[in-house]
């Protein structure tokens, strides 16, 4: 990618805060499976079971199982692979980071009253919610008649010329940012696609609002990578108790950031006849930040010395973003026979002002069934209506577009979690199986997921130390953009996992 010498600032006015689409409301709205490898081994099915500190973030009340104090530390290593299909083009690609994935402690403090509360336990816990590290590349040769100037040309509709272009004597650079601050985002797009030939005015006039491309109908050779980097965090701060022998409750206040960083690079080339501009290079990248609030609350019930019944509410998170974003657009076209390089390089961060973000709330209903000390098997079911998520504030036009197609898109989705575990002396060997369905009402766009885990643990008495591998896999029909060039790449995500983690009574 481009490193883009940052001349300029551009503020864009709150009218024009326009960035923002579904993909952003999902991509902060879902949960990947993270914390300790025991949680992990049983693929996160651990709503009824508690006495574990990542069992802390699906119920609240698990910290009251806990005999004693407790504490814990997690490493993990994550591999993403993605098979890539872009019509008739097949790319794979990979990506290897390694985390502090968790970390927490919870404190017991037990009743020497007669009171039926027989102990209450406060505690902290660090969980990553989503790793945002990410690679992949689409190449191919697209016969749709798709190219990119179809994502100018329908920002450009309906704008006045002298809205989208450069004053007499201005830089392409001054004007970019100017244009931003007093129209906005699809200005701007708009100006990208006049001031690099690829759309030109059907009237050489100011007030002229309809556009026609330089680029001739055929087939359009495409070179598109994806990149991105950052997490989803997540701190919670924990109070639970327990009611007489069978009965746990919790609270869990959240306190929940945001680190995502995005890049995208187009290449698009075509030698189409009548086509006068041949070459386009055009990159994008984000920067986004924030912090948020949400609340849990939960309980475990023991219906049996060897049934407990779990349940769990998760409020929705409600999150303050920022965003940056900087642009990059490079056009190669012929002119009387020979070749000229049109560079459209703003130098210039678009800082938009905050916007609101409520992702939708979550409920989750567990079952548990221990064998005594030998072993156990545990069930979650957990059930997220996406079509809830909303951005604010919802006087703003464009956001009240944005969910109503949020609400049209998107649905509601259920996850099952299946868990078991099974000791031997000091060891104990652990698997587990999970399925999430689709949050898109076409269940393509971003496909179902599957997952198991295998992991083992040894006990050494106050402490103890496992290790698990899982792997998931999910399909997604991923469009390069979503104006104009919108044909989809089919991408085969495998996430695999290794999880080490240390705990500890104290």
């Amino acid at each position: 990618m481009k490193k883009l010498n940052l001349l300029f600032i551009g503020i864009l006015s709150v009218s024009a805060l326009n960035a923002q689409d579904i993909s952003d409301a999902l991509r902060y709205s879902q949960d990947e499976i993270q914390g300790t490898a025991r949680f992990r081994a049983l693929s996160g099915a651990f709503g009824a079971l508690g006495g574990d500190m990542s069992a802390v973030s699906i119920n609240p009340a698990s910290s009251a199982v806990f005999a004693q104090s407790h504490a814990s530390f997690t490493l993990s290593n994550v591999d993403t692979n993605n098979d890539t299909q872009y019509f008739n083009g097949f790319t794979t690609s990979s990506e290897s980071n390694f985390d502090i994935s968790q970390g927490g402690a919870a404190f017991v403090f037990e009743s020497r009253s007669n009171s039926p509360w027989r102990k209450f336990t406060i505690g902290v816990a660090y969980d990553r919610a989503n790793n945002y590290d990410d690679n992949w590349n689409a190449r191919g040769t697209n016969p749709n008649n798709q190219s990119i100037d179809l994502y100018f040309l329908n920002y450009a509709d309906g704008k006045r010329l002298d809205q989208i272009s450069a004053l007499s004597g201005e830089s392409l650079a001054d004007a970019y940012t100017d244009i931003g601050n007093v129209y906005g985002f699809a200005h701007q797009q708009a100006f990208l696609g006049f001031e690099s030939y690829i759309l030109e005015p059907d009237a050489d006039d100011d007030a002229n609002t309809t556009y026609f491309s330089n680029l001739a109908n055929g087939t359009f050779n495409h070179n598109y990578s994806y990149a991105s980097t950052g997490y989803n965090g997540k701190i919670s701060f924990n109070m639970a108790a327990q009611y007489e022998d069978n009965l746990y409750l919790g609270l869990n206040l959240n306190s929940h950031f945001i680190d995502f960083h995005r890049s995208t690079l187009l290449f698009e080339n075509n030698s189409n006849a009548g086509s006068i501009v041949n070459s386009i290079e055009f990159e994008n990248n984000l920067s986004t930040s924030g912090n948020g609030f949400s609340f849990q609350l939960g309980g475990i019930f023991k219906l049996s010395p060897e049934f407990r019944l779990g349940v769990a509410f998760d409020s929705p998170t409600w999150y303050t973003i920022e965003e940056q974003t900087s642009q990059y657009l490079a056009t190669v076209r012929d002119d009387g026979g020979s070749n000229i390089t049109q560079v459209v390089n703003p130098q210039t961060v678009n800082v938009y002002p905050q916007y609101k973000l409520q992702t939708p709330s979550k409920l989750t209903g567990s079952l548990a069934y221990v064998f005594g000390t030998q072993g156990l098997l545990s069930f979650d079911y957990s059930r997220k209506d996406y079509s809830k998520t909303k951005f604010k504030p919802e006087s703003d036009s464009f956001f009240t577009d944005q969910n109503t197609l949020i609400a049209n898109t998107l649905t509601d989705a259920s996850t099952y979690r299946l868990g078991g575990e099974y000791k031997v002396k000091q060891f104990s060997f652990r698997g587990g199986y999970r399925f999430e369905e689709s949050p898109y009402k076409d269940g393509v766009t971003v496909g179902d997921l599957t997952g198991y885990s295998l992991g083992i643990g040894y006990n050494f008495g106050n402490t103890k130390l496992d290790v698990t591998f899982d792997q998931s896999n999910r399909s997604n029909e991923t469009p390069l953009y979503n104006v104009g060039l919108t044909d989809a790449a089919v991408i085969d995500k495998t996430n695999s996992n290794v999880t080490l983690s240390l705990s500890f009574n104290i």
